[in-house]
């Protein structure tokens, strides 16, 4: 796959989550080795709501993210650009609010929320730093963004035993629980040209966050970044 085959526009991106949405979460609960349960409970705890808080949670596709948070106490907002996703998150959890919408044009007014977050997400939309400033405008002043993203392995000999996993094992996996194989081989490709920790820092803190952090679960596999707005 090229380069220019991984810049999708919007509704392409949609129509092809759209393809996968019923076997999402099981194809990533398998293609992790259940190391997506581990990642997304990291986010949960860097995130530091509890009742009452108000977070945006993006890219939720089926709810996964946004469940854990509601059964908190938590005013969660689940939001995505896949309309299958949404059809089957909202089957699921009838209670939560779930709303189609772009990430580089939300459509929520400014300082909605005291949290945004976005799991695996971020690296297919179509705008990176327009979707963060897009956060910041609806995150209110001191609140916190947390992304959680593939990033890069940290140790030389484990990051090219990883990047072989992803363009070989990864699309033969998904083969077996679903049968959009051309949907996860551009996963994997997006994966390989996603930026590191530190140039998505740089990203992250040029759309105007503060306080820009990050630290490496499973050896940089996944990077969980968190900023905050700036309060003034």
């Amino acid at each position: 796959m090229s380069r220019a085959s991984l810049d999708k526009q919007p509704h392409e991106v949609a129509r092809m989550f759209d393809g996968i949405a019923r076997r999402y979460d099981v194809t990533n609960d398998v293609m992790s080795l259940g190391q997506d349960r581990a990642w997304r409970a990291a986010t949960l705890g860097a995130l530091e709501v509890g009742p009452g808080d108000r977070v945006l949670d993006l890219a939720a596709g089926t709810g996964t993210s946004s469940s854990p948070l509601a059964d908190r106490g938590v005013l969660v907002v689940p939001c995505d650009l896949s309309f299958g996703m949404l059809e089957v998150g909202k089957r699921r959890r009838p209670d939560l609010g779930f709303i189609a919408g772009d990430a580089t044009r939300l459509p929520f007014a400014d300082a909605s929320f005291d949290a945004v977050t976005i799991s695996f997400g971020l690296r297919n939309v179509v705008d990176t730093g327009r979707a963060l400033g897009e956060m910041l405008r609806v995150t209110r002043p001191g609140g916190r963004l947390v992304v959680c993203e593939f990033s890069h392995a940290t140790w030389a000999p484990f990051r090219t035993v990883y990047e072989n996993y992803l363009m070989r094992a990864l699309p033969t996996v998904a083969r077996a629980v679903s049968k959009e194989t051309d949907a996860y081989t551009y996963l994997a490709e997006s994966i390989r040209a996603w930026p590191d920790q530190r140039s998505l820092g740089r990203q992250i803190r040029a759309a105007g966050w503060e306080q820009v952090a990050y630290r490496n679960l499973t050896g940089g596999v996944v990077a969980l970044h968190r900023a905050t707005r700036p309060a003034g």
